[in-house]
């Protein structure tokens, strides 16, 4: 199973965790690539792993059973939002790294059912935990005009056809699934436009829709509020985000913060080398802060 996730920047995060021993936190654990790569580089770690996603948690359990029956892993089944909590819960006073990658797993990109992408048809769904109620169904056909309008300019950041494409998506309700909602898209916009676009004219309005439903950017500003206390002084954290929303609210908390001392003064961008093997690695963006 270990071919459906490749980890972005692996090299990047273990050379900035390469100073550090003892426990580290992974935010996002998914199929488990980047909890491997510390766990097998660097020496005595233990990985604290959560996601709310069970599949991605199955996958994970699967690729590091090893180190679980070691004692170096413990996977939680939690949004990192709650990793305060989750700390407390395993009676953990202090960690030595926070690891946060907040890209969309190949896993979930796949998979119709899930509801993520475009490409393939499938339901509206978008929920990274299958197990919480609000989807993309409902956001989609609950929502009024005015409120998708001011999500797609806010989280889509489409601000000249915001409004065009929440009256078509309004107009024809109720749309059952990811290719119905690409096709209310594509009519809002002039043809022009549409072969003017480097990106596909629906990917920003399901990135919208995504956050929306999975509250990601309000998670993170939160997790981000009290995450350096969680640091033991000299710990760091290494956040990799994927497009501009996420990267300013994380360069903005990092550089605010008066206990951490930001490493990264630019984001830190994958190499060529790394973006011809893992093409979704392209838009990744790092930046790493430390505790006083």
């Amino acid at each position: 199973m270990e071919w459906i996730h490749v980890p972005v920047m692996a090299e990047e995060v273990l050379h900035y965790f390469s100073s550090l021993n003892g426990l580290f936190l992974d935010c996002t654990v998914g199929a488990g690539g980047h909890s491997e790569a510390i766990l097998t580089n660097i020496e005595g770690s233990v990985v604290i792993g959560l996601d709310v996603d069970n599949d991605a948690l199955s996958l994970a359990k699967r690729r590091l059973s090893e180190f679980e029956k070691q004692g170096r892993l413990y996977l939680v089944k939690s949004s990192y939002v709650y990793a305060k909590n989750v700390l407390e819960q395993l009676k953990v006073q202090s960690i030595s790294g926070i690891l946060m990658d907040l890209g969309m797993s190949t896993l979930q990109l796949t998979s119709s059912e899930r509801g993520f992408a475009f490409s393939m048809d499938g339901p509206l769904d978008m929920r990274m935990d299958k197990d919480q109620e609000l989807t993309a169904y409902d956001v989609v056909n609950s929502w009024s005009e005015e409120q998708l309008r001011r999500l797609f300019f806010e989280y889509a950041e489409e601000k000249r056809y915001a409004r065009r494409i929440a009256s078509s998506i309004v107009r024809f309700r109720p749309i059952r699934t990811t290719q119905e909602l690409a096709r209310a898209v594509a009519r809002a916009l002039p043809e022009s436009e549409k072969r003017a676009r480097k990106r596909h004219f629906a990917t920003r309005i399901f990135q919208a829709i995504r956050i929306a439903v999975n509250n990601e950017l309000e998670n993170l500003k939160e997790f981000l509020s009290y995450a350096p206390e969680l640091l033991c002084p000299g710990g760091r954290i290494v956040i990799i985000s994927f497009h501009s929303l996420e990267d300013r609210i994380v360069k903005e908390s990092l550089r605010s913060n008066q206990n951490l001392t930001v490493i990264t003064k630019k984001p830190v961008k994958p190499t060529q080398e790394e973006i011809a093997k893992n093409p979704k690695a392209r838009s990744a963006k790092m930046r790493v802060a430390e505790r006083k």
